[in-house]
């Protein structure tokens, strides 16, 4: 699937604005940015996640795909996420709302 570039750029902007330790979803990402939804954030950060921090995008119930799960747990320990005795992230304890991102201009506003 193609990407409008800025949207991609605006995608990418919100996750690099989340801090150390805390997490968001796809969902909120998709708010933030105002287009399209998580399915479509999820789609762009499987394309161009690679150099942010992916692991500090999950699903609503603070989980993320069985194939990151391994990595990302390392990364949240060290970062100090809160973490579930499940061991999917604590989303009422970490959860941060992005800042909203023009995707026309692709910078925080």
């Amino acid at each position: 699937m193609r990407h409008p570039e800025d949207y991609v750029e605006a995608v990418l902007a919100c996750v690099e604005s989340v801090p150390r330790g805390r997490v968001t979803t796809y969902g909120a990402i998709a708010d933030a940015v105002g287009r399209f939804g998580p399915r479509r954030v999820g789609n762009v950060m499987a394309e161009h996640g690679a150099a942010v921090p992916w692991w500090r995008v999950v699903r609503a119930d603070g989980s993320l795909p069985p194939s990151h799960q391994d990595e990302a747990r390392q990364t949240y320990l060290e970062e100090g996420t809160p973490l579930r005795p499940s061991g999917n992230v604590d989303i009422v304890e970490a959860f941060v709302q992005p800042r909203a991102v023009d995707a026309q201009r692709s910078r925080p506003t």
